[in-house]
């Protein structure tokens, strides 16, 4: 009889209630203020006239597998009516409601259609059409005469997902026109006029910069399932908002340097290519000098705040700049971000005008009061990527040091001086292209500047760096693995003799036969994502969960391991019933999400709950710039992954955002890959502070779109990967140790990630120090083109499971009986050499009970230190 770590009561939990309390105490300090002429916070409750598609049907974040099923989501609107405001324009919004209920049913008929003529699940088909909110009636002066308010709040709503990209048209990227009349006709009508954007991504802000008497707009985000509360404490001033944008926010979408060929922009899917380079977000935008609407790092608060510089230190290890922050209001207090840029010099390696070195946050200072910073990073996080040499390098010349709260508020510090070049570290070319690809440059371009940029760069302080004192890393690569030798052919080992110390885990594995380690390479999913096992229906353990790893080794006293959706929060089914011998009566499938149909309980049977919590979307985590905030989020999930029995949390999502019209951008922090490192490796710090559980930071790598994304290539560049694309996994290896990596869908330069042997084992394993198992997306190596692609014809296929193994991708999920018996074959024709097979099988099995320190692992650990998820054994 299967076991179930879920509740038995329906009631609310006090861990609900716990961390639904700790969600609304931090979600509101990562909201950004964009404007504000003193309107917020309001001073008092009373009427007030609300309006938008987001006021009662509040996106509490995005769809597919990073959505949480929880068990009831805040709106705005009741986040008001709870801080005590009377809302006075029901009759409007009950009119958004019918047009809502109307695009609903239209939208499920389109699906079923579909998927009628196509011959698919429904489920499968919202991965290619995604449902987009229906433009609001139009505000009319006898809506804002019966409202009798003299303060409006329209609260503009976009949802997006995985499995298709959004648009740059009305409704999606652009205001639609009743949006931006409603909007014009409100500050016109009104004494006050607040816009509150419950948006995860970047939308067009001509509208809100145009429009005269619009007093505030407060870039909410998507905050979970509490939400609704958290805006309304944002408005009133009980949470001061602190948050800093993560992205640029460009005057209108052409200007992104990859707009004209992102994704379905140019009609082709199969192949994108990154011409822009190194030149994402604010490195384009400062560097060919395109004025944003809203520069990177860019947030008002309630106060005004100082910056001063008291001292810049360096030496061939750190960078220290320490900063004195002053809160020069007087009437409210507030949080500050110190955000320290570096400008590199200009060499044989082209350069952007300026790149994020480090940042931190203040502690909640009350007018007049300071606080004094230090933010430190190390000396060779300025080094470029010279392809020419295969070597991160530090070219001679001059490093300004910038300091200030955005990209296009700083101030010159100091000024680097190295008196040659030094190779920090001597690598090997890993991704090398067929097509030559044609980058931009800089080249003949004047980059952004301020009047007094010159005199701070010649009064600057000179701190000279001696390059004979740096020492270079030479990376050493690893070759293919030996077989291991058979331990004990007579006595059948099992996990408990390992770890009473009679037998070592590789004598362990010795011992397992091909068939056996390809089904621990697999999860258990039989017949994989073509035979049904869905996103949610892929866990006999944990209904809803992803997946879970097989139980044929149980003999051995080998569990299962468990993986459960995120990355804003679990995603499992709420509510499931189960016969009188434990087995479930519903399928565990998306649509048993439904937690208004009752489930009937047969005789004898029982019901259980699984009510997770949903916290902000990662775009609004990364805007508090707080790596202490987002480890608490972190830790929220390990928590209730430890009542619900999850070993591994497929999250977080860390994807650049290359494009605001990635459909899951919201899964993903930042343009920049310092911020997003950073707090992948909080997240994961935070979740792994409970013991047995981790992270499993994804997509690995470059998966910048969703319209065919798992048969896109994408064509770029050894540096820009390097520096932009990789960064962030290798900082978030380095500083945090995930548990697991994700492999994305696409190509990279003609090889399937998934299949990519120099991404996942010489960079990931070699290069950083990563000693966790790889597991692929789910369906990698899955014939899957006539389910995710029957829009268009597909150029290249899915990767194969034996480049899989062979690549150090150890486990293929959910699992498919033909993945199985190709990586047997495969070992039986020498395709997969029998120590690679061993060596997958040994990680998985190595995470799965933590038996062992990882001295065995590959590549060794006297380099990066302790795990923080390994269990000695004494």
């Amino acid at each position: 009889m299967a076991t179930y770590y879920a509740a038995t009561s329906g009631e609310i939990s006090e861990r609900e209630r716990l961390h639904m309390n700790l969600v609304r105490s931090l979600a509101g300090e990562c909201m950004t203020l964009l404007e504000n002429d003193g309107t917020l916070p309001l001073k008092k409750t009373g009427k007030i006239a609300l309006y938008g598609n987001g006021a009662r049907h509040t996106v509490k974040g995005g769809t597919g597998s990073g959505d949480v099923n929880t068990r009831s989501v805040a709106t705005i609107e009741e986040g008001l009516e709870d801080a005590g405001f009377e809302i006075t324009t029901k009759e409007w919004l009950a009119k958004y409601d019918q047009v809502f209920a109307d695009a609903k049913a239209a939208y499920g008929k389109m699906i079923s259609e579909i998927a009628e003529e196509k011959n698919l699940p429904e489920f499968v088909v919202t991965f290619s059409y995604g449902f987009s909110e229906p433009a609001a009636p139009l505000v009319t002066e006898n809506d804002v005469k019966a409202s009798a308010a003299d303060t409006a709040i329209y609260v503009i709503a976009r949802n997006s997902g995985e499995g298709c990209d959004r648009f740059h048209k009305e409704g999606d990227y652009l205001l639609n026109e009743q949006e931006a009349a409603n909007i014009r006709f409100l500050a016109e009508h009104y004494e006050k006029t607040i816009v509150v954007l419950n948006v995860a991504n970047v939308i067009d802000t001509e509208v809100l910069k145009t429009t005269e008497g619009l007093n505030a707009v407060l870039l909410a985000g998507q905050a979970g399932n509490i939400g609704g509360y958290a805006v309304a404490d944002v408005l009133l001033g009980k949470t001061i908002p602190s948050g800093k944008l993560t992205d640029t926010w460009a005057k209108k979408y052409e200007d992104y340097p990859s707009s004209e060929n992102f994704s379905h922009n140019n009609g082709d899917v199969n192949d994108e290519y990154y011409t822009e380079g190194i030149y994402v977000g604010y490195r384009y935008f400062d560097t060919f000098n395109v004025t944003p609407s809203y520069c990177f790092g860019y947030g008002k608060t309630y106060t005004e705040f100082s910056m001063a510089v008291s001292d810049v230190k360096a030496n061939e290890e750190t960078v220290d700049v320490t900063v004195k922050v002053t809160n020069t209001g007087s009437e409210y207090a507030g949080k500050e971000v110190v955000q320290v840029y570096y400008s590199a010099p200009d060499g044989h390696i082209e350069k952007p005008y300026q790149e994020l070195a480090g940042f931190g946050k203040t502690k909640l200072l009350n007018p007049g009061e300071s606080q004094e910073l230090t933010v430190s990073f190390k000396t060779t996080s300025m080094a470029s990527y010279c392809e020419e040499c295969a070597a991160w390098m530090l070219e001679g010349g001059t490093y300004y040091i910038r300091v200030g709260n955005s990209s296009r508020n700083t101030a010159v510090a100091a000024a680097l001086v190295l008196d040659k070049p030094v190779v920090v570290s001597q690598l090997e070319n890993m991704f090398a292209d067929t097509e030559k690809l044609k980058e931009i440059t800089r080249a003949g371009v004047a980059p952004y500047s301020y009047e007094t940029e010159e005199s701070e760069k010649a009064a600057a302080k000179v701190l000279v760096l001696d390059a004979d004192a740096f020492v270079t890393e030479v990376v050493e690569y690893h070759g293919e693995p030996d077989a291991l030798p058979v331990y004990n052919e007579i006595e059948k080992l099992t996990m408990a003799d390992v770890k009473a110390g009679k037998a070592t885990l590789k004598d362990l594995v010795s011992q397992l036969t091909a068939e056996e380690m390809a089904n621990v390479c697999n999860g258990t999913a039989e017949l994989g994502v073509a035979g049904g096992s869905f996103i949610g229906n892929a866990s006999n353990l944990a209904p809803g969960a992803a997946g879970d790893t097989t139980s044929i080794l149980a003999d051995r006293g080998i569990d299962n391991m468990i993986m459960a959706d995120g990355p804003a929060g679990l995603r499992l089914v709420p509510h499931f019933v189960v016969d009188k011998d434990g087995n479930r009566m519903d399928t565990g499938a998306f649509s048993d999400f439904n937690l208004d149909s009752p489930l009937e309980i047969p005789e004898g049977g029982k019901e259980y709950f699984q009510y997770c919590t949903a916290i902000p979307v990662a775009t609004l985590l990364a805007q508090s710039w707080d790596m202490e905030l987002v480890e608490k989020c972190g830790d929220i999930v390990g928590r209730e992954m430890e009542e619900f029995h999850i070993t591994l949390w497929l999250a977080p999502g860390m994807n650049i955002h290359r494009n605001p019209l990635c459909g899951r951008n919201f899964e993903y922090y930042s343009e920049d890959p310092l911020l997003t490192g950073m707090c992948a490796a909080a997240d994961t710090k935070g979740v792994q502070s409970h013991a047995g559980i981790g992270t499993t930071i994804k997509h690995f790598a470059a998966n910048s779109q969703e319209d065919n994304r798992m048969f896109n290539n994408a064509h770029i560049s050894e540096r820009a990967l390097r520096e932009i694309y990789l960064k962030g996994f290798e900082i978030a290896v380095k500083t945090s140790q995930p548990m697991s990596i994700m492999t994305s869908y696409n190509l990279i330069n003609g090889t399937h990630a998934a299949n990519h042997h120099d991404l996942l084992t010489s960079v990931a394993r070699d290069e950083w120090g990563f000693a966790g198992l790889v597991m692929t997306d789910w369906g990698t190596s899955e014939a899957l083109g006539f389910m995710f692609s029957f829009n268009g014809e597909l150029k290249y296929s899915h990767s194969e499971p034996e480049g899989c193994i062979t690549a150090g991708n150890d486990l293929q999920m959910p699992g498919c009986r033909k993945n199985v018996e190709a990586i047997v074959k495969g070992v039986e024709s020498g395709q997969i050499p029998l120590g690679v097979l061993q060596e997958c099988a040994y990680r998985i099995l190595n995470i799965e009970k933590q038996s062992l320190n990882y001295d065995d692992c590959r590549p060794y650990a006297e380099q990066f230190g302790e795990l923080p998820w390994v269990v000695r054994v004494k």
